[in-house]
C-alpha cells in the first residue's frame, strides 16, 4: 500500500464567467509576508490569455499596484506569482487585432474581485469553450516544506477538468506495480479538486477509469516525484491523436508537464518536395543521381527498428507526387524507417530515414533536395580552375521531421514555416504578414526561416498579404507575394516555401493543414 495520505485544509470557490485567465511568474515557496496567484488554461480552443492584477481600478496613481503578466496558452500554467496579500481586481484578456501586450490594447473577457491571502495560493483555472467559458478559483494553503524535506515527502492534489465526462476514478501505483495493485485515490466529478495528499518521493503510475468501472482508459508513463513540492495533477481532454480520452498534466509552482496515455498511438504523414527541375539541373554534376525520377516516388514505412527478425513493412504509398502529402496514418508508437524508391522498381532514392513516434504525437516528414559545394582538398576553394563556376556540387535527398500542431484556437492560427529552398544567393527568407493598414516596413508579424530549419508564428485571424523577402547582394528582393485569410474555422497551417520554375520569380508558397 502507498504511504498514508494526510489531508490539508482547502477552500473551493466556483466562479462561472465569460472567459478565463493567463498569467506568468516565477515559482514561490512559503513566506509569512506573501500570497500567491497561479493560473492554468484548460480551454482547448482559447488563444493565449493575459492576466492583469490591479489593486485599485479607479486609481491611476503610480503608487498603486497594477501588472499584466505574460500570456498563458492552453494546458500551460503561469506558475506561482508572489504578491502582497490584499484585495485585487483580476482581469483576463487576449490579443484580437494587433501585436501589443499593453493592457489597454487587449480584448477584455473577464473581470472580478479576488482576495489574495497570506500563505495561500489562489489557483485560477479557465475551462470550457472560449465562447462560453467558466472560471474556477481554488484557494490552496501553502504547505510548509521543512518537514517534507526531512521525511522525503511530496504533496499532491487531483483536479478533474475533463469537459465531457461526468466523473472519473483515479488510481495510483508504484512504478514497478500494475493496476491490479493500484490504490484508488478517489472519484472526481468535473471541477472537483481533491484534498491534499502526501506520498513518499518516488516514481508512480496513474490510472484513470470511468466512475465505478475497472476498465482502464488511461495509464501514465512512470512519473518521478523527486522534490518536496506541491503538485496539482489535472485531468483534461486528450487533444492528441491517441484513442484515450484523457491526458494528465502535472502542474507545479513553476511549470506544467503533459503525460499522455502510455499506450497511445501516434500519427504521421509524408510530403514529397523533390523537384524534377532541380534533379535535371543536378545531372550536370552527377549524371546518375535520380536519373529515372520523374516527379513521383513509392514510399515504404517499416517498423520494429533493431529487431530484424520482426522487421515488417507497415505502410506502402504508391506514386506520391511532388508537392503532395500521403494520407495521414494512425500507428502504434515506436521507431520506423522510411524508404523512397522509383515507382515500380527497387531503385532507391532515400533509404531507412528515421521516424520516431512517441505516444499521442502527430508528425510530418518532408523529403527535399540539398546541395553542397565539394571541396576535395579542403582548402576552402570550390572553384579550383578559376572559371567562375563551382567545380562540383554534391546533391543529396534529405528528410526533415516536424511535429504537427493539434490545437484549435478560434481566435488565432499557428503557421509553421518550412523553407525548402537551398539557394546560393541567400541563406534565409523573411516572411512578412502584412495587414491592410500596414506596409512591409510597419508590419508587426514576421519570421525569418533558414533552409530546412522550421520556424513558427501565431497570427490573429485576419486577412494578410504574405511577402517572402530575401537579402541578395545588397538588396532586399521580394520572391513571392500571396494572400492568406484566417478565420475561426482555420486550422494550424504549414507554409511551404519551394522552388518553382513556372512562377515569374522561380519560387512559390503553398499552404497545407498541419493535421490532415
Amino acid at each position: 500500500m502507498l504511504l498514508n495520505k494526510i489531508s490539508m485544509s482547502m477552500r473551493t470557490l466556483l466562479i462561472p464567467a465569460m472567459i478565463i485567465t493567463g498569467l506568468s511568474a516565477c515559482g514561490g515557496g512559503g513566506s509569512s509576508d506573501e500570497g500567491y496567484i497561479s493560473f492554468y488554461n484548460a480551454s482547448s480552443n482559447s488563444p493565449a490569455i493575459f492576466l492583469t492584477l490591479d489593486e485599485d481600478l479607479d486609481d491611476n496613481g503610480t503608487d498603486e499596484f497594477e501588472r499584466t503578466y505574460s500570456s498563458v496558452a492552453y494546458a500551460e500554467t503561469s506558475g506561482n506569482i508572489s504578491v502582497d496579500p490584499d484585495n485585487y481586481t483580476i482581469e483576463l484578456a487576449f490579443q484580437d487585432d494587433d501585436d501589443s501586450n499593453d493592457r489597454d490594447d487587449l480584448n477584455m473577457i473577464y473581470t472580478n474581485d479576488i482576495r489574495i491571502s497570506k500563505d495561500d495560493i489562489s489557483f485560477v483555472v479557465l475551462s470550457g469553450d472560449i465562447a462560453d467559458p467558466v472560471i474556477f478559483t481554488y484557494e490552496l494553503e501553502l504547505i510548509d516544506e521543512d518537514d517534507d524535506i526531512d521525511d522525503e515527502l511530496f504533496n499532491m492534489r487531483i483536479l478533474n477538468m475533463h469537459p465531457s465526462i461526468d466523473s472519473v476514478d483515479v488510481y495510483l501505483s508504484e512504478d514497478d506495480d500494475t493496476f491490479a495493485n493500484a490504490d484508488l485515490l478517489g472519484s472526481f466529478a468535473f471541477s472537483e479538486l481533491s484534498e491534499n495528499m502526501k506520498f513518499d518521493q518516488d516514481d508512480y503510475t496513474f490510472y484513470i477509469t470511468l466512475n465505478g468501472s475497472t476498465e482502464v482508459l488511461f495509464t501514465s508513463d512512470e512519473i518521478a516525484y523527486d522534490f518536496p513540492s506541491q503538485y496539482v495533477m489535472i485531468i483534461r481532454d486528450n487533444q492528441g491523436v491517441g484513442v484515450s480520452p484523457f491526458t494528465l498534466d502535472r502542474v507545479s509552482g513553476a511549470s506544467s508537464i503533459e503525460f499522455p496515455d502510455d499506450v497511445s498511438q501516434a500519427r504521421f504523414q509524408i510530403f514529397n518536395s523533390i523537384e524534377v527541375d532541380r534533379v535535371i539541373e543536378a545531372a550536370e554534376y552527377n549524371e546518375e543521381l535520380l536519373e529515372n525520377y520523374t516527379g513521383t516516388v513509392d514510399v515504404e514505412v517499416n517498423g520494429n527498428i533493431g529487431d530484424s527478425a520482426d522487421d515488417s513493412l507497415i505502410y506502402e504509398f504508391s506514386s506520391l507526387a511532388q508537392g503532395q502529402f500521403t494520407d495521414s496514418q494512425l500507428v502504434e508508437r515506436g521507431d520506423y524507417r522510411v524508404t523512397l524508391k522509383i515507382p515500380g522498381t527497387e531503385e532507391l532514392i532515400a533509404e531507412s530515414r528515421l521516424l520516431s513516434l512517441s505516444e499521442n504525437i502527430d508528425r510530418s516528414v518532408f523529403f527535399y533536395i540539398a546541395e553542397e559545394e565539394v571541396d576535395d582538398d579542403n582548402d576552402g576553394d570550390t572553384d579550383e580552375n578559376r572559371d567562375g563556376i563551382v567545380d562540383e556540387i554534391e546533391v543529396t535527398i534529405e528528410s526533415l521531421v516536424v511535429t504537427n500542431s493539434t490545437t484549435n484556437s478560434v481566435f488565432d492560427t499557428e503557421i509553421n514555416i518550412i523553407n525548402l529552398v537551398d539557394d546560393e544567393d541567400f541563406t534565409s527568407v523573411t516572411f512578412v504578414f502584412v495587414l491592410d493598414d500596414e506596409i512591409i516596413d510597419t508590419a508587426d508579424n514576421f519570421e525569418t526561416a533558414s533552409f530546412a530549419s522550421p520556424d513558427s508564428i501565431t497570427l490573429i485571424n485576419n486577412t494578410y498579404t504574405i511577402q517572402a523577402i530575401a537579402r541578395i547582394n545588397a538588396s532586399n528582393v521580394v520572391l513571392v507575394t500571396q494572400e492568406l485569410t484566417l478565420d475561426a474555422s482555420s486550422v494550424d497551417q504549414f507554409l511551404l516555401f519551394e522552388e518553382d520554375d513556372t512562377s515569374p520569380t522561380g519560387y512559390k508558397i503553398t499552404m497545407h493543414d498541419q493535421a490532415l
